[in-house]
């Protein structure tokens, strides 16, 4: 099994050197472990000028998996956009197809207290996330910063989804949510953005395949307060790229450390980019 590392930025190094640890007593035991590293992000920036080197994608290619620490440093906030780290990160999730992300969030016991919700609103915590990543406004053509007719500079983005998109995320989720309490929440924004209503259409569509799965729907500002409100209420949710986004980091706080969760990313064959959720966090590197 041959797995490309890549520590990248800040905190990134350090998080890795520990993993490594794990894998060599693995490797110690028997498992056929081969590691290589290369860079991403700013330390690729830094080593070749790219966030995503050719050198860093030849190697995550031909690899079983992909061990990723995290990327991105103030020192770099001032470089073009698409020289900045998080680029690097973008893009290896297109190259690579990494279009499921799978965000467990789970209260362990030691670390109620940790919360600032009250141990009984979060006690017993397991939800699991599922973000499509590879779609949606952070992907969208046309995108950019222009001059419109009037003469004034205008930014925009462009939120898009396509069926095949939509139904294999959805299959994703819903196969997760076989393997547990068979509850899904789809969240949209479908009474605002036709992007969604459609995500929601096909969504509805896919569920007739698994009729053992009760699916639920819940608008993205709505699930935001549920998960203050009552996050036990969720089993399994399913969502686009920037609602996961936003909504996965929020869960993972009400466990009490975003440093204690995990974030797998998969491609259709299960090949997967496995991080910590948190980020680089400079500060304390």
């Amino acid at each position: 099994m041959k797995i490309a590392v890549l520590p990248g930025d800040g905190i990134g190094p350090e998080i890795i050197a520990q993993a490594k640890r794990v894998l060599d007593v693995l490797r110690q035991e028997g498992l056929p472990i081969e590691m290589e590293e290369a860079p991403l992000g700013g330390a690729a920036y830094d080593a070749f000028g790219q966030p995503y080197p050719a050198v860093t994608q030849k190697l995550c290619r031909e690899a079983d998996a992909v061990l990723l620490g995290a990327v991105g440093g103030p020192q770099y906030d001032k470089l073009d956009r698409p020289l900045r780290p998080e680029r690097g990160l973008l893009a290896i999730r297109k190259d690579l197809n990494l279009f499921a992300n799978l965000r467990p969030a789970i209260l362990y016991p030691e670390l109620a207290n940790a919360s600032t919700l009250k141990p009984e609103v979060v006690s017993g915590l397991d939800i699991m996330i599922v973000r499509e990543l590879t779609g949606d406004i952070y992907f969208g053509q046309p995108r950019g910063i222009a001059v419109n007719e009037l003469g004034e500079r205008e930014a925009y983005n462009t939120m898009r989804y396509s069926e095949s998109e939509i139904r294999r995320i959805a299959h994703v989720a819903f196969g997760i949510a076989m393997k547990r309490n068979k509850k899904l929440c789809s969240v949209d924004k479908a009474n605002v953005l036709e992007t969604t209503e459609f995500w929601k259409e096909i969504m509805i569509d896919v569920a007739k395949q698994y009729p053992e799965v009760e699916l639920s729907h819940m608008y993205v500002d709505n699930a935001a307060m549920q998960l203050v409100r009552n996050p036990k209420q969720f089993d399994v949710v399913v969502t686009g790229n920037i609602f996961g986004d936003i909504l996965s980091d929020e869960a993972s706080m009400l466990t009490g450390s975003i440093g204690m969760l995990p974030s797998a990313s998969l491609d259709q064959n299960n090949k997967g980019l496995y991080e910590p959720s948190h980020g680089s966090a400079p500060d304390i590197a």
